[in-house]
């Protein structure tokens, strides 16, 4: 894909204890914590561990000692290595029935709001080329890029809504692709001494950690804070099994830490809502949770003490339903949504086309005189209804008739007879 150049604003290393935000104690704790847990005895270790830099870990590992929680107990190599004392195991348990965590220091969530300004969604600046290309595998009606291309360099609220089965969620998808770049996306976050995981390997794709190796670091040209990863820009897709809770912190009552929800995961890309009026929660209730975040760029979230806190709202919600949406919204949630995309059937030409691709795509050479059939004889018993997933969803059938028979993958018209036969009866069901 040709995208232009985007700058990348790579977080600073934090040369010193002060220069992570951390309270230093709050530091301290996490670096005993790691060293009892996970048996880690070296400066290096530490760096490693708690992916600091080795000032940090050496200034840690001198609090921890000149508390009497470490003692030297010899050399590894050029570096000193270290036990915990008595003191410090102690100190260490009492840290643990506060808080399990232990690993990576966290980010201060105010250092994590600057980080969000200089990688915002809304600057992304998508060319009409990177969604043309993005959205090369489609048929796409004329003019929905047009519509599509000013409400994702928004980074406002998009409703894509239209008849079941023609393409909203590859849409969604080929906007997703069409970002394009990276961000640096926090492992864990700190607000008022709580941590809160952010980093998800399913959401944030393809990460790259800064290398420990200074020659690494050369050859590379890239320098970071190594408690963010360097990830594309995360995409969070969910469906009918969306809820309320879902978008709330999750608090794990045994280590004491908080799983951050899928819209802060999801912080600097985007969030597709697909199938929208087929989860538990009504749609307006699910509407209703976003407003505040969509129009002031902040999330409200509570801890466990009920302690309510700010985080960065920035991300491109993409809403997808097959209802109209004066079905499932009132006037005022409508207002609040900038974009609303209506993706209609295909008409008979695009039909035509889409058969083609998918053709093409799945090794089976289209027939004329089957086509004619489709669209002469068959597609007639159903008014010209058509829809883009009427083309892969025929072609499987006919392909697995053929695999079951010993027949060639070729197409036939007794084929597509026993294929539509599937098509009919499944969406029969739909109806009722």
């Amino acid at each position: 894909m040709n995208m232009q150049a985007r700058t990348l604003h790579p977080p600073k290393i934090p040369m010193s204890v002060a220069a992570t935000g951390l309270n230093p104690v709050f530091a301290r704790d996490i670096l005993i914590k790691t060293m009892f847990r996970k048996n880690v005895s070296t400066p290096g270790e530490v760096e490693q561990t708690l992916c600091c830099s080795t000032p940090v870990a050496l200034e840690l590992i001198e609090m921890a000692r000149s508390q009497n929680m470490l003692e030297v107990t010899g050399k590894s190599g050029t570096e000193l290595r270290y036990q915990m004392s008595e003191s410090g195991k102690s100190r260490a348990l009492d840290a643990l029935a506060q808080s399990e965590y232990f690993g990576a220091l966290p980010i201060p969530l105010d250092d994590y709001r600057e980080q969000v300004k200089l990688q915002s969604v809304a600057d992304v600046g998508i060319t009409q080329e990177a969604l043309e290309n993005s959205m090369g595998h489609l048929i796409i009606p004329d003019g929905l890029l047009t519509q599509l291309g000013p409400a994702v360099n928004s980074g406002k609220s998009i409703l894509m809504y239209g008849p079941p089965g023609n393409g909203k969620s590859s849409i969604s998808n080929g906007i997703r692709d069409a970002l394009g770049d990276k961000i640096f996306v926090p492992k864990v976050l700190e607000y008022s001494g709580q941590v809160i995981s952010v980093y998800d390997p399913i959401v944030h794709g393809h990460a790259q950690e800064s290398a420990a190796d200074p020659n690494s670091l050369r050859r590379t040209g890239m320098q970071f804070d190594n408690r963010y990863v360097l990830c594309n820009r995360p995409s969070v897709i969910t469906g009918g099994e969306l809820t309320l809770s879902m978008l709330e912190l999750n608090y794990n009552a045994n280590s004491k830490t908080y799983q951050a929800p899928l819209q802060l995961k999801a912080t600097g890309g985007v969030f597709i809502v697909d199938d929208l009026g087929r989860q538990s929660e009504p749609p307006q209730a699910l509407i209703n949770r976003w407003i505040v975040p969509m129009e002031g760029g902040e999330d409200i979230l509570s801890l466990q003490s009920g302690e309510k806190f700010l985080v960065p709202f920035d991300t491109l919600v993409i809403f997808s339903t097959n209802f109209h949406p004066a079905e499932i919204f009132d006037g005022a949630a409508l207002r609040r949504i900038y974009y609303k995309v209506l993706v209609d059937r295909p008409t008979r030409d695009q039909m035509i086309q889409i058969y083609a691709l998918v053709s093409k795509a799945m090794k089976m050479p289209l027939d004329e005189q089957v086509l004619i059939h489709l669209f002469s004889k068959l597609y007639p018993q159903v008014d010209n209804t058509y829809a883009a997933y009427h083309a892969p969803f025929l072609f499987t059938q006919m392909k697995s008739i053929c695999d079951y028979e010993g027949r060639p993958h070729k197409m036939a018209i007794d084929l597509v007879e026993r294929a539509w036969a599937n098509l009919f009866v499944a969406e029969s069901v739909v109806e009722h």
